[in-house]
């Protein structure tokens, strides 16, 4: 037998043991009495995402298929066997009470080969539990407050922007404006840096931040590969960061530690607290335990995760709010005389303004509710689980379990009139009487989104200055009703969103 023959033979055995696998994988739901749809070859449930359809409209049809089918019903993630969560009782459950045995995300990760992906989001098990106490302290009250004026400064920049923009052209995309704000918020709360993208004068940043989100990797092909089959990913050395990404973003942290540390800068934000753990300087948590030895990796993985969180989606968040107040120009002029209200109260904008702006809290929660940037809450079981009243259901160690955010969110029995802008669905006897883990925005239990408070806060701030200064409406430019980006597995606007802006 000839070394071709051998190859040839090789080859086809090694395909048939594959297309078992995927076969016992396939029928997997099947097998066990559990309702699923027939999944796609490669991407399973997610058969069309990022090509015919967005992530959000694909989960959202499966949850009003299969949302009074049982707790859970069958899905693949890719080509692993999932748990599709519907049941509000038994998502609490997961994300909350029963916590430690659904504590991973099951994202890939590797850090040897791609460091930036070692970051706080997708680590799992010791490493994300260590991770987060060491980052907590950023995130408290008193962080936020001593961010506070960076990030007024900048939203007030924003305000000049938009003003002498709207001399030449009333019609504003305001998805690119905000998206501008955001990023100068981040350069400077996370490295001190002047990026001037509201200005025009730092493309390259936000083409960078742009690329992280939206550029896949070896396309489709990688996603499923990292997702449905890890190990092997791991063998092959497979990245999820596109190279130039990794090296412009690795560039940037390293520069701005030299600088920070050569100068002895302080400036009590974001980047201050990693180097000192790089340090070995004594920082502690809220409960006292001491925070130190950050890798040069790893501050440069939190370093970037916290620009992607922080810029996409709270700019989206931003122009999604303002698209609809512009067609609502009654809840428009409720926020406007409420954030002139609590500042005529004041000398200055301070942080505790924004907590009596509770209308406007309102605005951008109703917003979140619509838009649910990020659509799914993913978590992997760390051992068999049996569901709660009915064990003949397990959730089996290392399936992952899927939570259609966006979809319960438009569940017309949690939230009358789903499709409706309605900020008073948050208004406080509304919350008050709503199952808490029905507003999965920000996720809920301890791995809620640890940069909460700092999105609520940027946001808040711009969107009060915008609206104290504009008035925004619709204008023939506007995409009623709004279409979405397919290729991002976030929640975005295909295009930008234009509407009228004027000076008040």
């Amino acid at each position: 037998m000839d070394l071709t023959t051998i190859l040839l033979a090789t080859v086809v055995l090694l395909l048939m043991y594959l297309g078992l696998m995927l076969y016992k994988r396939y029928t997997y739901w099947e097998a066990q009495g559990v309702p699923c749809d027939r999944p796609n070859w490669l991407l399973g449930s997610l058969g069309g995402a990022m090509t015919s359809k967005t992530v959000e409209q694909i989960l959202r049809e499966y949850y009003q298929k299969y949302r009074n089918s049982g707790p859970f019903v069958g899905f693949y993630w890719f080509t692993k066997p999932a748990a599709f969560v519907t049941d509000p009782q038994l998502l609490k459950q997961i994300l909350v009470k029963d916590f430690s045995k659904f504590t991973d995300r099951g994202l890939y990760c590797n850090e040897e080969d791609d460091p930036l992906s070692g970051n706080l989001f997708n680590l799992d098990g010791n490493k994300w539990r260590h991770m987060r106490t060491k980052l907590t302290p950023t995130f408290t009250s008193g962080k936020m407050k001593g961010m506070f004026p960076f990030v007024t400064k900048l939203a007030h920049d924003m305000v000049d922007v938009v003003g002498d923009r709207i001399m030449v052209n009333p019609i504003l995309d305001v998805k690119d404006m905000a998206a501008c704000f955001t990023i100068d918020v981040i350069g400077s709360c996370a490295f001190g840096l002047e990026m001037n993208c509201l200005r025009g004068r730092n493309p390259e940043f936000r083409n960078m931040c742009r690329r992280a989100f939206v550029v896949q990797r070896y396309g489709v092909l990688g996603l499923a590969l990292r997702f449905g089959f890890p190990e092997l990913a791991h063998k092959l050395h497979i990245t999820e960061t596109m190279p130039d990404v990794e090296k412009f973003f690795m560039g940037i942290v390293k520069d701005t530690v030299e600088m920070r540390e050569k100068n002895n800068i302080k400036r009590n934000d974001f980047m201050d607290m990693l180097i000192d753990m790089k340090n070995n300087k004594l920082v502690k948590s809220e409960d006292g335990e001491e925070l130190t030895n950050l890798t040069f990796g790893q501050i440069a993985a939190q370093a970037f995760v916290f620009i992607l969180a922080g810029f996409e989606t709270s700019s989206t968040t931003m122009s999604f709010a303002l698209y609809e107040l512009a067609q609502n120009q009654e809840a428009q002029q409720k926020a406007r005389e409420e954030i002139e209200e609590v500042l005529g109260r004041h000398k200055e904008f301070s942080y505790e303004c924004l907590k009596e702006m509770t209308y406007l809290s309102q605005v951008m929660q109703e917003t979140l509710r619509l838009y649910t940037i990020v659509v799914f809450l993913n978590r992997q079981a760390v051992e068999d689980y049996p569901v709660p009243g009915n064990s003949k259901l397990v959730i089996k160690k290392g399936m992952p379990v899927i939570i259609p955010a966006g979809a319960i969110h438009r569940d017309e029995r949690y939230f009358p009139e789903p499709n409706v802008f309605n900020p008073d669905n948050f208004a406080p006897e509304k919350v008050a009487a709503r199952d808490s883990v029905l507003n999965l925005s920000f996720g809920d239990g301890p791995r809620t989104c640890i940069g909460m408070r700092f999105g609520k806060m940027q946001t808040m701030i711009g969107l009060a200055l915008l609206l104290k200064h504009f008035k925004f409406s619709v204008c023939e430019r506007t995409q009623i009703p709004m279409k979405l980006d397919k290729t991002n597995m976030l929640v975005s606007a295909d295009g930008g969103v234009y509407l009228k802006v004027e000076k008040i």
